[in-house]
């Protein structure tokens, strides 16, 4: 099925059962974000709210909900785009093998953007910002927010579309101190393709031309989050996925997609900002309010029965692990051509993405010698950290298979091969004062902070405990150890106060451990606030532990000591007790909860949704 537009896609999800119309008035105020996250976390069907309170359109959640639901909605396009990004990260294999390639060549051409000059539909009527569907997710949130936006900008010193930049970066339309209709806030963090356009237009002196698409196909949504290989445009992927060449105009010199349901136009001017937020995020918590840039408004459109997309973004999983799930089964093996030697990368998606990386590399480097122990996987781990997103991670654990095959989305097992062979004096490197995830507030500041490679490779050196040892029960000033999975056990103690007290804590904690001995199997240890939450769940070790922990200033050790500026431990304790400087957690509003209860109840639109 080839979407022209969003309508087309809703008509086929519900007459394929993947789609409920939502008749009764929903509140934009908190309501349509609980309600999307109750049918998301119930794996329910796309909603579309016909009756959206204070706003005359229609709005749209949960297409992305799940992998199935996605491919579905791309099920006539979604192998060409396979076989197109196989050999854009292989182009030998169009060469060695043309005729096989002929479909996905002709594919490529075929989705080029194509310009218009005719009247576009989405310039049908002009509305203002307060027209809108204003949706507030979370409590604490600074105002309305576009979660799915596609914001679009051009190279001011090459303009057109060949050199412009797709990418979802939230936008702010309501609260804080915009002038409703007239200012909005854009945020967009570090290494992204926007911020470089800008940093030319400030250059030259001149203001940014931004236009923001909401709606349309859905490909057009996913090309704005897609990680493209070099030298492949956002918008020629939105025609390769949508089966259907990007049409767009050009209006009072703004770039305008055709097939949009809605398009924000207006700039961005050189040393203009605002506080933007806060916000709920994908790490579980709130990003909290900066200055970002502020766009000047110049005109709001809306295509005839326009729908409103959004999403709602909070502590995984969300709707965007869909998306990074798809996303991963389009881009296939891409990692592997872009750094030789990795075979596999996973960002963790409990543990928020960002923070936590797993990874498999290759160990080649001395295959003569019988000694094994991580050298080729150094190298590739520096790699890793130093290509594009990959690189805000602060955790990345990484080995290499030797006699047996490994899965990094196996999480309990992977960690457990790396814990039984890591030597802790050898295998810990630390990278300080560097940049992490914007909206990680774990280290030292806005996109500051460290990250630590733990590297493993060999034969077994140690067995893992099963159960809490001995060493750590009755320890003074700590409480309820609890064995989270092999050979890493969670205990409790008092809330964090200061780094400067801590230190200290924790050196006499790592003594009393150190005097007592008998942790051989347990090279891990996780100092929390609740250690039967922390121990609870996988999926809250992964988010609690990596979330709230800045490695520098949050690993100490047993039995730790610096040997020519490397340190090394005989078991690592992470801090990851909640510490004053960091974002509070994301938290619904009970009576919100207890009020949506009526869209499920017999008779309602959402009675069929088991909760």
């Amino acid at each position: 099925m080839k979407y022209h537009n969003m309508e087309d896609c809703i008509n086929d999800l519900e007459q394929h059962g993947h789609l409920i119309r939502v008749k009764e008035q929903v509140d934009p105020n908190l309501e349509m974000a609980a309600i999307h996250m109750k049918v998301h976390e119930a794996k329910g069907p796309a909603l579309l709210f016909e009756n959206v309170k204070g706003s005359r359109f229609k709005a749209v959640s949960n297409l992305f909900g799940t992998v199935e639901r996605s491919k579905f909605m791309f099920r006539d396009t979604l192998e060409g785009v396979q076989r197109v990004m196989s050999v854009r990260d292989d182009p030998m294999k169009a060469l060695k093998t043309p005729l096989k390639h002929i479909r996905t060549g002709l594919a490529a051409w075929q989705a080029l953007p194509k310009q218009k000059s005719i009247s576009l539909p989405v310039s049908a009527q002009e509305i203002q910002i307060s027209d809108l569907p204003l949706i507030k997710h979370w409590p604490m949130d600074g105002g309305a927010f576009v979660t799915l936006p596609q914001v679009y900008s051009e190279d001011p010193d090459k303009p057109g579309i060949m050199n412009s930049n797709l990418g979802m970066y939230r936008v702010q339309l309501s609260g804080n101190d915009y002038e409703m209709n007239k200012e909005i806030g854009l945020h967009y963090q570090i290494h992204r393709g926007i911020g470089i356009h800008q940093a030319k237009a400030v250059k030259k002196g001149e203001p940014l031309k931004v236009s923001i698409f909401i709606g349309g196909p859905p490909a057009h949504t996913l090309s704005a989050v897609m990680p493209l290989p070099e030298g492949l445009s956002e918008m020629t992927f939105a025609g390769l996925l949508a089966g259907r060449r990007f049409r767009y105009s050009y209006k009072d010199g703004y770039c305008i997609s055709n097939d949009a349901d809605f398009v924000i136009t207006g700039e961005i001017y050189p040393g203009e900002t605002k506080p933007e937020g806060p916000f709920g995020d994908h790490l579980g918590y709130y990003s909290l309010t900066h200055e970002f840039p502020l766009m000047r408004v110049h005109k709001v459109y809306a295509k005839p029965n326009a729908i409103w997309p959004f999403t709602v973004v909070g502590r995984p999983p969300q709707e965007d692990t869909a998306f990074g799930d798809l996303i991963h089964e389009i881009t296939g093996d891409a990692i592997k051509q872009e750094i030789p030697g990795v075979k596999e990368v996973h960002a963790v998606d409990a543990a928020g993405v960002h923070p936590l990386l797993f990874a498999i590399g290759s160990e080649r480097y001395t295959p003569y010698t019988d000694v094994k122990q991580p050298t080729e996987l150094l190298t590739i781990a520096n790699r890793i950290l130093g290509t594009g997103q990959l690189s805000l991670a602060k955790y990345l654990f990484i080995t290499a298979e030797d006699k047996q095959p490994l899965d990094t989305h196996r999480e309990v097992e992977f960690l457990t091969y790396i814990l039984e062979r890591m030597d802790l004096q050898r295998d810990i490197h630390f990278y300080t004062h560097t940049t992490i995830d914007t909206l990680d507030y774990s280290g030292t500041g806005l996109n500051s902070g460290s990250k630590v490679v733990m590297a493993a490779y060999g034969d077994k050196i140690r067995d893992l405990c099963r159960e809490v040892p001995e060493a750590l029960r009755d320890v003074r000033g700590y409480e309820n150890p609890q064995l989270i999975m092999p050979g890493v056990v969670s205990i409790q103690t008092s809330a964090f106060t200061s780094y400067e007290h801590t230190a200290q804590e924790m050196k006499e904690f790592a003594a009393a451990l150190q005097e007592r001995g008998g942790l051989e199997s347990c090279p891990m240890i996780i100092v929390c606030d609740d250690s039967s939450f922390m121990s609870a769940s996988l999926s809250n070790f992964l988010w609690a532990t990596f979330t709230r922990s800045n490695p520098s200033h949050d690993m100490y050790g047993v039995n730790s000591s610096y040997a020519h500026k490397h340190w090394g431990c005989d078991q690592v304790i992470i801090d990851a007790r909640v510490k004053p400087h960091q974002a509070p957690p994301l938290v619904p509003d009970p009576s919100v909860e207890k009020g949506i209860e009526r869209f499920f109840a017999k008779g309602a639109s959402l009675e069929s949704i088991k909760l």
